[in-house]
């Protein structure tokens, strides 16, 4: 099951998404922190992994690099806020150059009113023998921004749902 809702009240524009993964609830966390498992599913489907690092403590960085089917490199970087194993993960999002410097949307020409700084709010549940996830992402610009990355957001989890089905087979 896969719902989505979009919030576009004045000052508040957040995507939150609920999805229901067939499997246990320490393995979709795990997908969402190891670093290798992140590289096989983060991303919308014409996406290709370039680095993913993480240092998985609260005040800890990530840095996620991606290249797009024209070849061009799309980085993002945050700092984990809150890490409660199992149930949740909270971070900052943004845009980043390659060493994992903030830039502004426009660096990759995007429009709109991008803050330099989004919130990412992952809350995972059991949940009829799999897991229940939640994902809030807060400050993005209304409009079209919103739309591209509602559909990013659900072609990754798509690939995330694939992933964990793979490794549930062995």
């Amino acid at each position: 099951m896969a719902e989505t809702s979009i919030i576009t009240e004045p000052g508040k524009q957040e995507i939150i998404t609920t999805r229901e993964f067939d499997a246990p609830r320490d393995l979709v966390f795990r997908a969402w922190t190891d670093p290798e498992l992140i590289a096989r599913w983060w991303g919308p489907a014409s996406f290709t992994a370039l680095v993913f690092r993480v240092d998985l403590r609260e005040g800890g960085r990530y840095l996620f690099g991606m290249r797009l089917p024209d070849g061009r490199d799309f980085w993002s970087t945050g700092v984990y806020r809150e890490i409660v194993a199992g149930e949740r993960l909270v971070f900052t999002d943004s845009f980043a150059d390659a060493e994992g410097n903030v830039v502004p949307a426009s660096a990759y020409g995007m429009s709109g009113d991008w803050p330099l700084e989004l919130l990412v709010t992952v809350m995972f549940e059991e949940h009829d023998g799999g897991t229940k996830m939640t994902l809030r992402h807060e400050g993005i610009p209304a409009g079209e921004s919103l739309d591209m990355t509602e559909a990013g957001w659900n072609e990754s989890l798509d690939r995330l749902a694939a992933l964990l089905n793979e490794l549930q087979q062995g």
